[in-house]
């Protein structure tokens, strides 16, 4: 069961996260307190993103945070340490920081990461800063192609060197759930304008693919995230299954260009 940092157990929980499993709500709001303390005028947003911000988090889940700053101030994070580590420890907490001046930037270079986010968010702390924002389509287009593709050369150069290591490719299995599922939640979107959240994106778009077994890699995908296991000898075949899954994706990313 997930623990609290120390802190001040009874503090009225943040309302954006009083929905939230009570460990989570506890900490994130002993951590929002923190930064708060910490970070002063240089803070500008706290942003919950990803599962825990649609609250499906599982136990194997990680709680993501953006912290919004003016300047990025070694002497005030620093005085977070502590309390970052904890949180950590206690509900896998991680936090991307991203100046206020880098936002622009950082959507068009990281434009999948950036339209899930813009997808599943909740504001903890202070104003939302993409509430007015939108992805310039070719970045999302470019940007799209370019994390397929690293994945499926990745995947392949793994593959390769770890074919006889079914631990090490249950690993790399279960790391293709957040891109692909993102990817697919992204597609939809450019092709059509339908919002899904990522896993039912991916679900969908299986439905429409040629070939069999889609379903299947899917649920191994799946089980191979929370669980780390999977049924002996089925860990090679499922992976160079989802390479190909990934592939389909990516043609799909690529016929955006002419659409």
């Amino acid at each position: 069961m997930l623990q609290s940092p120390a802190g001040d157990m009874n503090q009225p929980l943040l309302d954006a996260a009083r929905d939230l499993p009570d460990p989570v709500a506890r900490t994130l709001t002993l951590f929002v307190t923190a930064a708060e303390n910490h970070l002063g005028a240089s803070l500008r947003s706290i942003i919950l993103f990803g599962s825990a911000a649609e609250n499906r988090l599982r136990a194997t889940s990680d709680v993501n945070l953006l912290v919004v700053l003016t300047v990025f101030d070694r002497s005030q994070v620093e005085g977070l340490s502590e309390t970052l580590a904890a949180a950590n420890a206690a509900i896998r907490l991680n936090v991307m920081w991203l100046l206020e001046s880098e936002i622009g930037a950082a959507v068009e270079a990281f434009s999948v990461k950036f339209a899930d986010i813009l997808r599943r968010r909740r504001v903890l702390r202070g104003s939302d800063p993409f509430q007015a924002l939108a992805i310039p389509r070719h970045a999302a287009i470019a940007r799209l192609r370019q994390v397929l593709l690293n994945l499926v050369l990745r995947l392949r150069a793994s593959y390769a060197l770890d074919s006889q290591r079914e631990e090490r490719l249950m690993v790399l299995l279960a790391d293709t759930a957040g891109p692909l599922r993102a990817s697919a939640a992204e597609i939809l979107e450019l092709e059509s304008g339908q919002r899904l959240p990522p896993r039912e994106a991916i679900e969908q778009m299986a439905r429409t693919l040629p070939g069999e077994g889609w379903p299947q890699v899917l649920e191994a995908v799946t089980e191979a995230r929370h669980n780390r296991t999977l049924p002996a000898g089925t860990t090679a075949p499922m992976l160079v299954k989802t390479i190909d899954l990934a592939n389909h994706l990516l043609r799909r990313a690529m016929a955006l260009e002419s659409r």
